[in-house]
């Protein structure tokens, strides 16, 4: 086979995605595995979103609305922003691609922090853009180091707030600064994947933003707090310009039928966005205390996740918490060799982590920095 591909898309790395819990419980042995390493809603779905989707199969021949327009009409009702300012996509991933595709041309320049998430880079790369990388600073963005980063020749600027994966997140007084000296032809974006965790006198106002002299676009996603992870639905606030042009590049039906009636449903499911973020807020003081008891040492997040410092090999942790049907991150892969990322569960979940934790730490003699 003669075929020729762009380097720029030969050596990009494949997102490295998790086996299938069926998959893991099959080699190792075990039954009844418990997940906490994607940062999934232990929850689970919307039972409205559940109902609603259940209720719409029978119309599965018809395509999707393109523009999503009841979606768009309740959630800027529900936000105070207008419909024209929003842009829906098969996840917010789906935002970042066509961020990267309309506004990076080969030779331009995007900002990341290292770690973050990895779809930012991989999505550069592929347009031919050039990533440049700014390493956190004690595991927060590093923002005078981003502003020394930007040139002529800088498009965008990616900031996940809260940080995936330490859970960091920066104040409104510190991003405002930053914004005011960020030059007007950078687009800065703002992913808010977690915004939902993050306490509330932290918690950002994106709509203050959105037409400022510096262009902001937020991220934001269906799949954590409001359990749609499945579903693929996500979107983008940005001031009706930059709208315009994502919509000239984006498929016609990028988010389908069932995505669109499950996030509308959710929107109106108050009883269960409100018991997802009580849960996670008693399960992160609760994790965090008895983590601590074992010797470890987890670190404060604004997220549905935390760090763990565990005092050994993080990755060597993982496959022993394997053994025992529990599944964490090793964070090797993103620079923290002795840490492991954890997810908070259903308080029986909970437990379990943390039984298997502290066997496993004692059979693999860590004790923590």
């Amino acid at each position: 086979m003669n075929i020729k591909v762009a380097e720029n898309i030969a050596s990009l790395v494949p997102y490295p995605p998790g086996k299938p819990i069926e998959e893991l419980e099959r080699e190792y042995g075990i039954s009844g595995s418990i997940k906490l390493a994607s940062n999934e809603n232990a929850l689970g779905p919307s039972p409205k979103a559940v109902a609603a989707i259940a209720a719409s199969l029978a119309k599965l021949h018809r395509y999707p609305d393109g523009s999503c327009h009841y979606l768009a009409a309740r959630l800027a009702a529900k936000i105070g922003v207008d419909p024209g300012e929003i842009v829906f996509g098969n996840g917010s991933n789906e935002i970042i691609t066509l961020l990267v595709a309309t506004f990076v041309q080969p030779g331009d320049e995007v900002i990341t922090s290292h770690p973050t998430f990895l779809v930012y880079q991989k999505m550069v790369q592929a347009q031919g853009g050039v990533n440049r990388v700014v390493p956190l600073k004690e595991m927060r963005h590093h923002f005078p180091a981003i502003l020394e980063a930007v040139t002529g020749r800088t498009r965008l600027i990616f900031l996940d707030n809260p940080n995936n994966p330490t859970g960091t997140a920066f104040t409104a007084a510190d991003f405002e600064t930053f914004l005011a000296a960020v030059p007007d032809h950078v687009i800065v974006v703002l992913d808010e994947a977690y915004v939902d965790f993050v306490a509330p006198d932290l918690r950002l106002d994106a709509r203050r933003y959105l037409q400022g002299p510096t262009p902001v676009v937020a991220l934001r996603t269906f799949s954590k707090a409001y359990g749609l992870a499945g579903l693929r639905v996500g979107y983008g606030l940005m001031r009706q310009e930059l709208a315009g042009y994502l919509h000239r590049l984006r498929q016609p039906f990028n988010v389908n039928q069932l995505a669109q009636i499950g996030a509308l449903a959710a929107l109106e499911d108050d009883e269960h966005y409100q018991r997802t973020l009580t849960m996670t807020t008693e399960g992160m003081i609760w994790l965090n205390r008895e983590i601590a008891r074992l010797g470890c040492r987890p670190l404060p997040s604004q997220a549905n996740f935390f760090l763990v410092d565990v005092g050994g090999s993080g990755s060597k942790l993982y496959e022993r918490l394997l053994t025992k049907g529990v599944i964490v991150r090793p964070m090797q892969a993103y620079g923290y060799p002795n840490y492991i990322r954890i997810t908070v569960g259903l308080p029986a979940e909970n437990e379990r982590l943390v039984r298997a934790l502290g066997e496993a730490l004692t059979e693999l003699g860590y004790v923590a920095g």
